[in-house]
């Protein structure tokens, strides 16, 4: 059984788990994912301020993914030339612009708006990964952060396809009967991605994540 290239734990919200998340990347391939959304900022810990969220992504020694929500997202699928540029200092981002799927032409405003900041873009999808659409990652995800697990995994795609990533009812305790079901054959490349499977009383928890890590990489 292949395992992911990388984790992603989404969610990131207080500048006092750095330390902890150095260390941790120093030992496992880990993206660190921080929410973003001008009108949820600072009114929930999945959304922190963005003072927070700057000084997280000022540490340039982890690999940091924006997921953008709300009118921002919107605005890129609309017109990727005029939309707001994601945060500095992340490597991808992920345009969470609706949970309906991304049409061809949503598809394409993401590829284009990835080239103008110079970042990898993620695209969600709740079914058969779009093979043909090569220009984005692509997250298989049925749960937007809920935690529910779906009935059925997607095979990992060929080689030669996109570079897509699983979501939904991820944790510690779970990630290892989802990688079973992935089933991804020798060579094959993807990633695995949780938010609300590493969060404790609603913060964001680290010995969760390492211990999602040592299940998976040992």
């Amino acid at each position: 059984m292949q395992p992911p290239v990388f984790i992603a734990f989404t969610g990131v919200d207080r500048i006092d788990l750095l330390p902890g998340m150095k260390a941790l990347s120093a030992r496992y391939p880990i993206e660190w994912g921080v929410l973003v959304d001008a009108a949820q900022d600072g009114e929930s810990p999945l959304f922190p301020e963005k003072a927070v969220r700057d000084a997280l992504l000022a540490e340039r020694d982890l690999r940091w993914a924006a997921h953008v929500c709300g009118d921002a997202a919107r605005a890129i699928v609309a017109d990727p030339m005029t939309a707001p540029l994601a945060p500095r200092g992340v490597q991808r981002v992920q345009v969470n612009h609706s949970f309906k799927g991304s049409t061809p032409a949503q598809a394409a405003a993401s590829r284009d708006y990835g080239r103008r900041i110079g970042a990898r873009t993620v695209l969600q999808c709740s079914a058969a990964f779009p093979l043909a659409q090569t220009g984005v990652d692509w997250l298989y995800d049925v749960s937007f952060g809920t935690g529910m697990r779906p009935d059925r995994w997607p095979a990992p795609p060929p080689a030669d396809g996109p570079f897509c990533g699983y979501s939904g009812g991820i944790g510690p305790d779970t990630v290892g009967d989802v990688l079973s079901r992935i089933a991804a054959p020798t060579g094959a490349l993807y990633w695995i991605d949780m938010e609300s499977g590493v969060r404790t009383d609603g913060a964001f928890d680290l010995a969760k994540c390492e211990a999602v890590c040592r299940a998976v990489y040992g």
